[in-house]
């Protein structure tokens, strides 16, 4: 077991996460509608998916569902980019789409640049740069 194949998130609100993720950010998917039961993004290497949150945790056990609650669950989705000056546009991208700019680009201590978002449920997004990233053909970050 070396891989995942998704990451799924639970949203409060189908269609303000579509419009956010596939009309704001730009994240592909072949999904028209404007609030499905659930909808997948094709991303590179690995599926994105976006799930109701309710319904998520009712799926994972319905004897002992998970609580649902606000707060940092200790898990950060990652955008590494090629380009230093590529995470203050997303970052510009990602405040023009409704996002919570939590942390503005900065210099990181490991000798990268990197910003913070947070999205309409509060899941936090790491946009970072480091100057040894290597990308393969399929972008890729390649360490």
């Amino acid at each position: 077991m070396n891989k995942i194949t998704c990451i799924c998130l639970g949203v409060r609100n189908m269609e303000k996460a579509l419009q956010f993720y596939r009309d704001r950010l730009g994240f592909q998917t072949e999904e028209k509608g404007d609030s499905p039961q659930v909808v997948f993004f094709n991303t590179t290497g690995t599926k994105f998916e976006l799930y109701p949150l309710d319904l998520l945790a009712e799926d994972i056990s319905k004897e002992h569902t998970p609580q649902i609650g606000n707060g940092f669950g200790g898990i950060t989705l990652i955008y590494n980019v090629e380009h230093r000056e590529d995470v203050e546009k997303v970052i510009e991208l990602a405040r023009n789409a409704g996002a919570e700019i939590v942390k503005e680009p900065q210099d990181v201590f490991w000798g990268g640049y990197h910003a913070y978002f947070s999205d309409l449920d509060g899941y936090y997004w790491e946009v970072a740069w480091g100057p040894d990233f290597k990308f393969d053909d399929e972008g890729m970050l390649v360490f």
